[in-house]
């Protein structure tokens, strides 16, 4: 008489999802140029092994721009998941544009650091860490998936961690609701303010501008690229006695933030598709 082994229904499912999980690792189209040695693995570091691959050209650009060459060729180990250039074609070009201009290199930096986990983790840890903590500081959710990420590509080692091809960027998130509020917080004073300039009253526009900056900064979660032409305007302010000129440098100010709301809104709709 054969002997029958239950397996839970669940279990079944679980172990059905990981067989698929695995499989879609090593069945996935290569899309890195690995090293064809140990040596040639052991010598190269993440970097290197980003550069030679060939397919990862606004990786690279961005990690240079973002002045992070140095720390991912650190002694680590790193874990990287790296989005491909098709990953980054999926964004809109001006996002991109935006992400790589030196007055939001703090925004660059949080969004390549978010695809970096300090520490090695191999595919076959992936199914069993929930999540894990990045160098951004927020966790990326792992599992079949890393964030709204596949994985095309897994364990490309490098000397300093192991390299994850994903075809997706990664997005930490701001609040949505901090960055309504904060948009419409800008919209409100311009409505408030323009009216009043127009006729007349520049001096107050300009005061109804600076309170809305001063108001912003408050925000513990605006992120540093609008605050930075928030504290530049009321920099520039301080030392104008015209109240005209006030308060045309307070509105480019909060058009520059609102621009830069703006495209982190851009950028989290475009990497939830």
């Amino acid at each position: 008489m054969k002997t029958q082994i239950y397996c839970p229904q669940w279990m079944t499912r679980y172990m059905m999802l990981a067989m698929l999980f695995v499989l879609g690792l090593f069945a996935a189209p290569a899309t890195l140029a690995t090293p064809t040695t140990a040596e040639a693995a052991h010598d190269d570091d993440i970097v290197d092994v980003a550069v030679k691959a060939g397919s990862f050209k606004t990786l690279v650009a961005a990690v240079k721009a973002a002045g992070l060459v140095e720390t991912l060729k650190g002694d680590g180990p790193f874990t990287v998941f790296a989005p491909t250039d098709e990953a980054f074609a999926k964004l809109p070009k001006s996002a991109i544009a935006d992400l790589l201009k030196p007055e939001n290199k703090d925004q660059l930096i949080a969004v390549l650091t978010y695809h970096v986990v300090p520490g090695k983790i191999e595919s076959g840890d992936l199914l069993n860490v929930a999540k894990a903590k990045t160098v951004n500081g927020k966790s990326v959710p792992l599992g079949l998936r890393v964030g709204q990420a596949n994985v095309i590509q897994a364990d490309i080692e490098a000397s300093n961690g192991v390299i994850h091809v994903i075809d997706t960027v990664l997005m930490p998130q701001m609040p949505s609701s901090s960055t309504a509020m904060a948009r419409d917080l800008i919209r409100t004073a311009i409505n408030r303010g323009a009216p009043l300039y127009n006729q007349g009253h520049a001096a107050a526009c300009a005061s109804i501008y600076e309170v809305t900056a001063k108001a912003l900064l408050s925000m513990n979660e605006l992120p540093t690229s609008a605050q930075r032409p928030l504290r530049r305007a009321l920099r520039r302010m301080s030392n104008s006695h015209d109240h005209s000129d006030r308060a045309w440098i307070m509105r480019e100010g909060l058009d520059e933030a609102y621009a830069a709301l703006s495209s982190r809104r851009m950028m989290r709709t475009a990497s939830s598709h």
